[in-house]
């Protein structure tokens, strides 16, 4: 029972991490699916698990297919849950916004000085300022 509830886990955060990617809110998610956002809430907690009609018309309404929600699965790892509350707000501002972006050197850019602030990687990061500072040209 204990490995079910890991999957529910898992794939709610898929749900919310594809919902984030695309800059969608639950509201929006839950109206997409003509249910309430507190369902999707519980859906991305692994609270409740998601039924195979309601994971298919997700992976059609997300623009993903439904391995998606499995991916990285068979890894055995802990899976990350973001929290609820401000720090989930300000991803999903930033992931709408970064979609915002024109295509190209800039969102690249963006991109590879976030991930050297995560990382904490003073040479890559100077690299990706400077990248940044370019690519408008």
């Amino acid at each position: 029972m204990q490995q079910d509830r890991s999957v529910d886990r898992h794939v709610g955060e898929r749900v919310r991490s594809r919902r984030a990617e695309l800059g969608l809110t639950q509201h929006d998610l839950a109206e997409m699916l003509g249910i309430s956002y507190q369902q999707v809430q519980k859906y991305e907690t692994g609270a409740n698990r998601v039924s195979a009609g309601r994971l298919f018309r997700m992976s059609q309404r997300l623009g993903c297919a439904i391995g998606f929600f499995f991916d990285g699965l068979e890894n055995n790892e802990p899976v990350q849950v973001l929290e609820h509350g401000a720090a989930n707000r300000t991803t999903i501002e930033l992931a709408r916004n970064f979609n915002r972006l024109p295509s190209g050197n800039v969102k690249g850019a963006i991109s590879t000085l976030v991930r050297a602030l995560a990382d904490d990687d003073e040479t890559a990061l100077q690299q990706a300022a400077n990248d940044l500072a370019n690519a408008g040209h």
